[in-house]
């Protein structure tokens, strides 16, 4: 007997000039695997059937120069759908403004089981308004952005993924296949997720957070050059006392001054930046050498391994020993041990 299960669920990509292309390839890849399994396998779950929509159904050009012709335009899309995704890139700054798709976000989203954003398509969502007073993430280099211009909704910088209620955002790029394959999870089961990583050769769920992947020391450049001094004498001197007192004595304030004036510039605390220098110099040791952990502890002004593992978990998401299991570069270790030798 013919019963719902048998009509698909309506994966809607939105797509514009100056898009990014695996932000939304990505995901789509994802998609089709889990339409292909469903069909090989004889599930009874609904299956998927994506359509890649355009603002028109003009051919637009990415922000990598490809040249992609849409199944459909938003007019002529069809109804109804279940999932909505909005890619980022160098385009979504325009369309972020563009008042007709806007209005179209807002009209078709309440009766959308999900509205995802890849990237910086988080700003698209966060113009219409879907964003305000959720949780959501985006690429790291433009979370603060994204705060800034949009207070009502709070930014996570450091998921891969946030979904906060029937609203995801993931980070940059290779993130919008996370966030895809966390919903076939949602829809089918964990097994059937787990068979797509493996047949894409993903991660189903990657250890650690995008903060791993983030220049952690981009904090503001302070205005004042007795702060600036300050940033540069951390970035070079990781294994001096670097405590509050020590600090706010080398810009000539008072700690309590100095902490302050410090967080007003740069956005972050001294101690946390202090934190994210020592785990960004640690990071690249363990990338990059051979040196056992607990000199690469040493090296890096945490002391003892256990504070740097402490400080991983909280930055990173991901112990020392995890950290370089999954991204130390044998060629550079094995240099390192010829210079060594």
């Amino acid at each position: 007997m013919t019963t719902h299960k048998t009509t698909p669920r309506h994966v809607a990509i939105l797509i514009y000039p100056e898009a990014q292309s695996l932000d939304f390839i990505g995901p789509l890849e994802v998609f089709a695997a889990a339409q292909t399994l469903i069909a090989d396998t004889g599930r009874t779950e609904p299956g998927y059937r994506v359509t890649v929509a355009g603002l028109d159904d003009a051919p637009i050009v990415t922000s990598s120069g490809v040249r992609i012709v849409p199944a459909s335009s938003l007019a002529e899309l069809p109804r109804p759908i279940d999932t909505l995704i909005v890619p980022g890139g160098a385009g979504s700054a325009g369309v972020s403004a563009d008042g007709a798709l806007l209005e179209w976000l807002r009209t078709v989203a309440p009766s959308t089981r999900r509205v995802s954003s890849v990237c910086t398509g988080a700003f698209v969502l966060a113009a219409a308004g879907l964003l305000d007073g959720r949780r959501a993430t985006t690429h790291w280099a433009s979370a603060a952005r994204l705060a800034k211009m949009y207070p009502a909704v709070e930014v996570d910088p450091d998921p891969i993924y946030v979904r906060d209620g029937k609203v995801w955002t993931s980070a940059g790029v290779t993130a919008g296949m996370d966030l895809a394959l966390a919903m076939v999870e949602e829809d089918l089961d964990r097994e059937a997720a787990l068979t797509i990583a493996r047949h894409l050769v993903l991660f189903l769920r990657r250890p650690g957070n995008q903060s791993q992947f983030s220049a952690t020391l981009a904090a503001q450049e302070p205005e004042r050059e007795p702060l600036r001094e300050v940033r540069r004498h951390v970035l070079e001197h990781v294994c001096d006392d670097l405590s509050v007192e020590a600090l706010a004595e080398l810009a000539h304030m008072s700690p309590r001054h100095f902490a302050r004036a410090f967080a007003a510039e740069t956005g972050v605390t001294p101690g946390r930046y202090v934190e994210r220098v020592r785990v960004e110099a640690a990071r690249r040791a363990l990338e990059d050498t051979a040196q056992p952990i607990a000199a690469v502890a040493t090296a890096s002004g945490f002391g003892t391994p256990e504070t740097m593992r402490r400080s991983f978990l909280r930055a990173l998401g991901v112990a020392p020993a995890e950290y370089r299991r999954r991204y130390h570069s044998p060629i550079s270790v094995s240099a390192a041990s010829v210079a060594v030798a």
